[in-house]
C-alpha cells in the first residue's frame, strides 16, 4: 500500500522529472496575451488550435530578442520545461524566440521601421548645403569607410575640412556608440554628419537598425547622411537620416562638388555673364544716348532757345503787319488828302465864283452912309460889326435910321 506524500513533495517529483526530460525544447505556436514586466521579463501564452501552455523569458535572454512579441504572431521557441513548485505550474523557459517562417532580425527590421514610419520620423527631410565646409563623419578610425571617405574628399572638394567621430560600428555596444557619437557631432556646428560603415551581413550592420541610433539620427539639428554597406544593402537609419547614400564613397560623391565640374561651370558662366554684361551695356548705352537726346530737346536750354525763336518769330510777325497797316493807312491818308485837297479847290473855287456873281448883283455899301432899300446895319453888343463876323446861334440886331430889329442867326453860308 503506498504511503500519502504531501503536495509539496509530488511537485517537487513533477519538477524533477519535467525538468530532467525536457532540457531543450523546440516548440511552435502562437503568441497570446503577452506581457512586458518592469523588472524586464516577458510573459505571454503559446498555444495552437488544441491546447496551450504558458511561456516566459527572463530578463538575461530578452536582451538578445531583436523583435517585439505581439498578440497573435506565429514564433519558433528554443527553451526548457520548468515548474513552479508551490502552484504546481510548468512553464517553458524561453532561452531563444524567432519568428516562424522568417528571421528574427528580419521581423525585428519590419517592426520598427513600421512603428518609426507612422511617427512620422521619415518625413521632413532637412536641406544640405551645395558647398559644405565642414563635415563630421562617424566610423570606425580603422575600417575602409573612413580611408575611401577622405580619398573622394580630397579628389573631389579639398576646401571641406573632414573630422572623424571615432565610433564602433558593429558587435555589442556599437549602437550606444554610434549614437554617443553622432550627438557629439551635432555639437560641433558642421554642416554635415555622415554615420556610415562599409558593408558586411545584416548582423555586422544590424547597430544601424537599433531604435537608439535611429533616435540620435532623428533628433541631430545638423543633417545627416546614412551611408552604410553596399548599395543593395538598406537599415533603418537610411529611411530617417536626410539623404541616404549606397556606400560611404558614393557619401562623399553626393554631398560635395566636383571641383573640375564647377570650374567648367565657372568658365562657362563667367563667358555668358561677359556676354550678358555686354548686351545689357550696350542696351543701356542706346537708352541712355536716347535719354540725352531727349534732354538736349527738353531741357531748359533747349526750352528757352525754342521759346526764343518763336517771340522772333513773332516780333518779325508783328513787325511785318505793322508796317503792313501803316503803310496802308498812309497810302490811305494821301488818297483821303488828295480827295479832300481836290474837294477844297473845288469849294474854294465854288466859293469865289458865287462871290463873283454875288458881286456882280449886288453892290454893298455902308447903311451909315445912305440909307436905301435893303440896306441895314449890323450891330452885336452896341458894337458895329461885320456880318463876316456873325456866328450861327449869334444875336445881334439890323439897324437903320429909322429902325432897330433883333435878329438871331440860325444859319450862316460862306460865299
Amino acid at each position: 500500500m503506498l504511503k500519502p506524500q504531501s503536495v509539496a513533495e509530488l511537485n517537487q517529483q513533477i519538477q524533477a522529472l519535467l525538468e530532467s526530460t525536457f532540457l531543450h525544447v523546440k516548440v511552435q505556436g502562437e503568441v497570446s496575451r503577452p506581457t512586458y514586466h518592469t523588472a524586464g521579463h516577458i510573459y505571454f501564452t503559446l498555444k495552437d488550435e488544441a491546447s496551450s501552455i504558458s511561456c516566459v523569458m527572463f530578463k538575461g535572454n530578452v536582451k538578445g530578442l531583436k523583435f517585439r512579441l505581439e498578440d497573435g504572431m506565429s514564433i519558433v521557441i528554443n527553451g526548457s520545461i520548468g515548474v513552479y513548485a508551490p502552484r504546481g505550474s510548468y512553464q517553458i523557459n524561453c532561452v531563444y524566440i524567432e519568428p516562424s517562417g522568417e528571421g528574427a532580425l528580419a521581423k525585428a527590421y519590419e517592426q520598427l521601421k513600421s512603428k518609426l514610419e507612422k511617427k512620422g520620423y521619415f518625413d521632413n527631410k532637412k536641406r544640405l548645403p551645395k558647398f559644405p565646409s565642414s563635415i563630421a563623419v562617424v566610423t570606425s578610425p580603422t575600417g575602409a569607410a573612413w580611408h575611401d571617405i577622405l580619398q573622394i574628399a580630397d579628389k573631389r572638394w579639398p576646401l571641406a575640412r573632414l573630422s572623424l567621430i571615432p565610433s564602433l560600428v558593429q558587435g555589442e555596444g556599437a549602437a550606444s556608440s554610434i549614437a554617443k557619437a553622432i550627438a557629439k557631432a551635432d555639437l560641433l556646428n558642421c554642416d554635415i554628419i555622415v554615420v556610415g560603415r562599409g558593408g558586411g551581413s545584416i548582423e555586422d550592420l544590424w547597430a544601424f537598425n537599433e531604435e537608439i541610433v535611429v533616435q540620435a539620427i532623428f533628433d541631430a539639428k545638423t543633417p545627416v547622411v546614412s551611408a552604410v554597406g553596399h548599395e543593395i544593402d538598406y537599415v533603418i537609419s537610411d529611411f530617417v537620416a536626410d539623404l541616404r547614400a549606397p556606400t560611404p564613397s558614393a557619401a562623399m560623391e553626393l554631398i560635395l562638388p566636383e571641383q573640375n565640374e564647377l570650374r567648367q561651370t565657372i568658365g562657362f558662366k563667367m563667358t555668358q555673364f561677359t556676354s550678358t554684361a555686354k548686351k545689357i551695356i550696350s542696351q543701356k548705352r542706346e537708352y541712355l544716348n536716347y535719354l540725352q537726346e531727349l534732354y538736349k530737346r527738353d531741357s531748359l536750354k533747349s526750352r528757352v532757345q525754342m521759346q526764343t525763336a518763336r517771340l522772333e518769330v513773332l516780333q518779325n510777325s508783328f513787325k511785318n503787319a505793322f508796317l503792313n497797316i501803316v503803310s496802308y493807312k498812309t497810302q490811305a491818308l494821301k488818297e483821303s488828302l488828295v480827295s479832300l485837297e481836290a474837294k477844297a479847290s473845288n469849294a474854294i473855287n465854288l466859293k469865289e465864283n458865287l462871290l463873283k456873281s454875288f458881286q456882280n448883283t449886288y453892290t454893298l455899301k455902308e447903311p451909315s452912309k445912305e440909307s436905301k432899300d435893303g440896306f441895314a446895319q449890323v450891330v452885336k453888343n452896341s458894337k458895329k460889326i461885320a456880318l463876316e463876323t456873325i456866328n450861327e446861334g449869334d444875336n445881334f440886331e439890323l439897324q437903320t435910321p429909322k429902325v432897330k430889329i433883333g435878329v438871331k442867326a440860325l444859319t450862316k453860308v460862306k460865299f
